[in-house]
């Protein structure tokens, strides 16, 4: 199960390592209005549908960030971008602490989308290059456990300072912390060497152009761009379906206090640690497919049982594990999958923009929860959009490739359906 680690030579450790604390400190920012959504209605006087626009203005802009650094990680390189990033990020997070009203926040949540989305594009690039072809599901399987750790964090944390202080200062406390993860930029400019891939690409004069941002939507690569994008959509929108409102589903239903919210996610953040390495040896065993499929239909399933079976506050806490196991599993794929998906010369253009263009489109999902509670409770709104959202993601992969095995080296164009 963990051999495999002792393979790897000293820059693939290190690359991993870094990208993993980036996952994390990401994962953690990421998570912090989530946790405030009850807050900011309450204090604010904030509506569910308004409160769900600061999530969906995030997605939105996370989008362009993820196709912008992308791009950037082209032609600049993918340390480069992933250093300016988790500064942007880490930055903005610390200035929501500061807002005064609706508006501003709605702003500054905007803005963090942006390195947000880029984290993800130039760190999933530099580690799927990084690491050899044998080893890189189970890699990028282990630095997406990182999405668990730091939202996770992000609970205890947040448990910590609504225990001890007021909800009209702790929210505030608790955006602050989240400039913590600038400090990690310092660790990477020391240790972290851009990739083989990109060196060889930039020794031999195949600078990228700032044209080539464009290069996933022409060609040979639109319609390839098409598919992923909407299969990304179709993943995060399920997850975004069910997180952003899972702290309001569990305390405005379930009547459960915000420090036992706390726990509950605590708990679900477990799940979804034992889901990404699960996913990650599927993945690799299997296939990206495979994992997908598996994902999709299990997340269907246990979504539903979740919101709709009678259980007690133990059984509901239990049910949290085997929940995120199903719905968090798929993201181990998801890098190697459009890693393998596209040449050197646009991966990081390509991989930016289908991520998190999914992300855009799947900002849809939670948004529609919060205007479905109009005409249903908010459990029923989360199960709908969610298994639509998996509908979607299933659709895709019927006319997506598999991609387990392919070396990333001589690729030259994006692998077709059935080769």
């Amino acid at each position: 199960m963990i051999a495999w680690l002792k393979d790897l030579n000293p820059t693939e450790r290190r690359t991993m390592t870094a990208c993993w604390a980036g996952w994390t400190l990401d994962g953690f920012d990421q998570q912090l209005y989530s946790f405030v959504v009850p807050t900011m209605m309450a204090v604010w006087g904030l509506s569910a549908a308004t409160a769900g626009s600061i999530g969906m203005v995030t997605l939105l802009t996370s989008s362009f960030g993820g196709w912008v650094a992308g791009a950037l990680s082209d032609r600049f390189g993918r340390v480069k971008m992933l250093q300016v990033s988790i500064i942007w990020y880490s930055v903005v997070t610390g200035l929501c602490g500061l807002a005064q009203n609706f508006e501003q926040l709605f702003w500054l949540r905007a803005f963090h989308g942006i390195g947000f989305g880029g984290e993800w594009a130039a760190g999933s690039v530099l580690i799927g290059e990084v690491i050899r072809d044998r080893y890189r599901g189970r890699a990028v399987g282990f630095v997406q456990t990182g999405a668990a750790f730091g939202p996770g964090l992000a609970s205890l944390v947040y448990a910590g300072l609504y225990a001890v202080l007021p909800e009209t200062e702790a929210w505030r406390v608790l955006f602050f912390v989240g400039i913590v993860p600038a400090l990690l930029v310092l660790w990477i400019r020391r240790s972290i060497p851009e990739s083989a891939s990109f060196q060889d690409r930039q020794a031999a004069g195949h600078k990228a152009t700032f044209a080539q941002a464009f290069a996933a939507f022409r060609g040979v690569y639109l319609w390839t761009t098409v598919k992923i994008t909407l299969m990304a959509a179709g993943a995060q929108g399920g997850v975004f379906a069910v997180q952003f409102w899972m702290t309001a589903y569990l305390r405005n239903e379930r009547h459960v206090s915000a420090s036992t919210a706390g726990l509950f996610f605590f708990v679900q953040m477990i799940g979804a640690l034992i889901g990404f390495l699960i996913g990650a040896y599927v993945s690799d065993a299997f296939g990206r497919k495979w994992t997908f499929g598996i994902s999709a239909i299990t997340t269907f399933v246990m979504v539903n049982l979740y919101i709709f079976v009678p259980m007690g506050d133990t059984a509901l806490l239990i049910c949290g594990v085997p929940l995120s196991i199903a719905i968090l599993m798929k993201f181990s794929a998801m890098g190697p999958f459009m890693t393998e998906m596209f040449p050197t010369a646009v991966r990081g253009t390509a991989q930016g923009f289908c991520y998190n263009g999914g992300r855009a489109v799947g900002a849809i999902f939670p948004t529609a929860v919060g205007f479905g509670v109009a005409y249903m409770p908010l459990g029923a709104s989360i199960a709908l959009f969610c298994s639509l959202a998996c509908l979607l993601m299933l659709a895709m992969l019927l006319i997506l490739p598999e991609t387990r095995g392919r070396e990333i080296a001589n690729l030259e164009t994006p692998v077709r359906a059935g080769g």
